[in-house]
Order: structure tokens, then sequence, then C-alpha cells
């Protein structure tokens, strides 16, 4: 029998996305290659642990989360996170910035100045802005009086960001403009922290780096791996985790932490046997402009 190995997930470097699996080795995914696995035979999708610890329990997860974390570890991996609010001395300098899903599809958030753009390629915006940088909790001051003051959310479920990409604005002056006007109503606010130094308007672009530009649109979605399954198909886009495969039904979105927890063998020749779910619509528009 093969190998096993363990998929960690999609990193996004300078040369593109990248899956990382357990001990260190990587996998470059260009445009057009073949990414084919299976899953092994009989096995369990157990937990991953959490802050660089394994699971104590070795517990069993299910097939259809995302995150491949027990109830405990889940706990551990969050308590410690910026999300979480448990940082507040962190001296680091913060972001804040405005992303871009698709029309009506808007969100603020911060990140840490070190890790530049990396978090916005991991979201899967289309497009971004800066907004400002400072101190932590300045950067998530502002992040609240966009949020009250534009009614900008700071979470966008994955399945409409999906959607959103089936039917982007062909242009990039198209793509940026609500997040241009946002800016402009942004750094128009009082109540800014004083801390927090405002940053120009300065789309960046993400369509050609996800690969979307001419890529078929996906007509569907991986619901789960099963043991004995099988992922196969030509890579023609990726965006945050998701990896966008033709396969025989079509271009089928794989979000690769869904891989996380299972062992993997390679499965050349074999065509993709996992559940697949139709893409889902893009839900109605919010009111006013969210």
């Amino acid at each position: 029998m093969a190998q096993a190995w363990r998929c960690s997930g999609l990193r996004w470097s300078a040369d593109g996305p990248v899956l990382a699996w357990d001990g260190g080795r990587r996998s470059a995914l260009t445009w057009g290659k073949r990414v084919a696995f299976g899953v092994v035979e009989g096995g369990v999708r157990t937990c991953v642990g959490a802050r660089g610890h394994a699971c104590p329990l070795g517990a069993a997860v299910p097939g259809r989360s995302t995150g491949a974390r027990c109830e405990e570890c889940s706990r551990l991996d969050r308590a410690h996170s910026v999300a979480a609010d448990t940082l507040a001395d962190d001296p680091r300098p913060y972001r804040v910035y405005l992303a871009w899903f698709g029309p009506g599809m808007t969100k603020v958030g911060i990140t840490a100045v070190r890790r530049g753009g990396a978090r916005l390629l991991e979201q899967g915006a289309v497009c971004f802005t800066w907004l400002g940088s400072g101190p932590l909790m300045a950067a998530r001051r502002t992040e609240e009086l966009l949020r009250a003051a534009l009614r900008v959310p700071d979470r966008i479920p994955y399945a409409a960001k999906r959607a959103a990409r089936a039917a982007l604005p062909a242009t990039r002056g198209e793509r940026a403009a609500e997040i241009a006007g946002l800016h402009a109503r942004a750094v128009a606010l009082s109540g800014w922290p004083e801390s927090l130094a405002p940053a120009p308007f300065e789309p960046v672009d993400h369509v050609e780096v996800f690969g979307l530009a001419g890529a078929p649109a996906a007509v569907g979605e991986v619901r789960e791996l099963v043991a004995g399954g099988v992922v196969s198909g030509e890579l023609v886009a990726a965006a945050g985790p998701d990896l966008h495969l033709l396969t025989g039904r079509g271009s089928v979105v794989l979000d690769t932490r869904l891989l996380a927890g299972w062992g993997l063998v390679p499965a050349a020749g074999r065509e993709s046997a996992v559940p697949v779910k139709a893409l889902k619509e893009r839900p109605a528009a919010q009111d006013g402009l969210f």
C-alpha cells in the first residue's frame, strides 16, 4: 500500500498556491496541473490538534467540518487568536483593510503588517485596499467603527464567495468601484483612533493571481471526503482555500480545508468520486449597500 500523506492546507506563496503536507513537504500548484489523490480505504478523519500540538484524544471529526478539530482543540485554537481579542497587548503593528468578493459583498478586517497581503489571498479576496495601520487595539476599534457606521460586515461565508466568483465584473475598475466608494466614506468618518495612520486608496486585484480570468464557471463543490473516495481534476483556478478543478462533471470547487485529518494516497488515472453538490446561487443582495 502506498504511503499515506496528511495535508495541512493550502498556502499562498509569492509564486502562487501550494499544498502543504505534514512533515514540511510542499506541492506547488500551477494552472493545468492534474490534481489527483484518494482517501485511504477504511480511513477515519481525525482531529488535527491545535497550536502545533496533537489532539490528546485522537478524536474523530465529521467529514464536512472545515476546521477538522474536535470541540476542545477548536476552543484552544481560538483562545490564542487575534479574532478572539485575547492578544490585546500584542506590540506588532496591524493594518485595517476593505476586501471585495463580488458585487454587494465587501468586508472589513485586520491583519498583521508583517504578513503583507497574505491574509487577503487566504480569504479569497478578489480585490482589496488598505485603510490604515497602527496598534492592534486601534485597528480593532477602526474595524468596529466601520461595521457600525457603514454597515460593513467582518465575515462573509465561503459559500457566498464561491457563488460570486461565477459572475465577476470584467474590468479592474468595475471590481474596485465598491471599495473605492467605501474607502472615501471610511476616511471621512469622525472617531478614527489617533494612533491609526490612514492609507490612500490603492486597490489590489487578484483575478489574474487566482487564475479566474477565462476560467470556466464552477458548477458544483465537494461536500465532503469519504474513506475510499477520489478527487481528480485539472487545476484551472484557486482562490482562498479553494481549488477549482475541471472534472467530468464540469468545474468543481474543492475546499482544501476538507482534506485535513484524512490519510491521502496517489490516485493517478482514477476518476473523481466524492460527494458533490450544486454550487449555491448567490443570496439576494442585502438592504442598503450590504
